[in-house]
């Protein structure tokens, strides 16, 4: 899914560990590199979880930003 900005977007917000980070893997494994996401979250441990798999795959965390409700949009860069 995309927005007008032709960034993807991906929701896993109400889901908890490990589920937004299996989301995240599913939708992102045929994207190509340099693709720009933005990964929504509620989950606490989602910011530790998600640095754990950049550091792995070598994506990249760009920036996060608070949002409401306890979400945190997060916009990374596919390696």
């Amino acid at each position: 899914m995309t927005d007008q900005s032709g960034v993807y977007q991906i929701d896993a917000v109400g889901l908890v560990c490990p589920l937004p980070i299996l989301r995240f893997k599913k939708r992102t494994k045929d994207l190509p590199s340099g693709t720009l996401v933005d990964f929504l979250a509620d989950d606490p441990t989602g910011r530790k979880d998600l640095q754990a798999l950049c550091d792995i795959t070598g994506h990249r965390i760009e920036w996060t930003r608070e949002e409401e409700a306890g979400v945190t949009r997060y916009r990374i860069s596919l390696a």
